[in-house]
């Protein structure tokens, strides 16, 4: 059905554009949120990233619409927060404050104290670590698909999730040994 959408999109039908929006808004804004990206600004980036996808979407060809999708995502986010660093060191330079962060609303995302650690947790990871362990667990992506979305080989792939769990164990760990100190 995506494929239907897709091509008719590309010959301009904004009906078929904004069922792939409907469609496909749920998962931008989860792998948008899982790279890092604060509740607050996840709909800005997935607005950013359907404009990016109909600007492009007459270069899309056969391939996977997710694996497309994934990239366009990712590197929106990035974009995002490259902009809002580079804002944040003009907004110092000139001596206004910025504002924090309103983490309420990622409150209300993940109910449970161990789910909102875990993605705490998997937060803190650099990101060559996170988005192929997202990708893999959180968007189920095959490894050939993680390897086609980050541009890297897939032995690569395998060694950066196997050293994401790694790090996810030892973190749980530290947190467990503080936490009965």
């Amino acid at each position: 059905m995506t494929i239907e959408l897709i091509q008719a999109a590309q010959k301009g039908d904004l009906i078929a554009y904004e069922q792939l929006i409907y469609t496909h808004r749920g998962t931008v804004e989860r792998f948008a949120y899982q790279c890092g990206a604060s509740w607050q600004d996840v709909p800005d980036i997935s607005q950013e990233v359907f404009i990016r996808l109909y600007r492009f979407l007459h270069q899309f060809k056969q391939d996977r619409f997710t694996t497309w999708l994934y990239k366009v995502t990712l590197n929106t986010t990035r974009d995002h927060y490259r902009k809002e660093t580079q804002f944040t060191i003009k907004e110092k330079r000139f001596g206004e404050q910025g504002m924090l962060p309103n983490i309420g609303a990622e409150a209300t995302v993940l109910d449970l104290e161990e789910d909102q650690e875990l993605h705490r947790m998997i937060q803190r990871l650099d990101e060559k670590y996170r988005v192929p362990l997202v990708l893999y667990y959180f968007q189920e992506c095959s490894y050939t698909e993680i390897a086609d979305i980050l541009s890297v080989t897939l032995a690569t792939v395998k060694i950066r999730i196997h050293r994401a769990k790694d790090l996810l164990r030892t973190a749980y760990e530290e947190q467990e040994a503080t936490h009965y100190e």
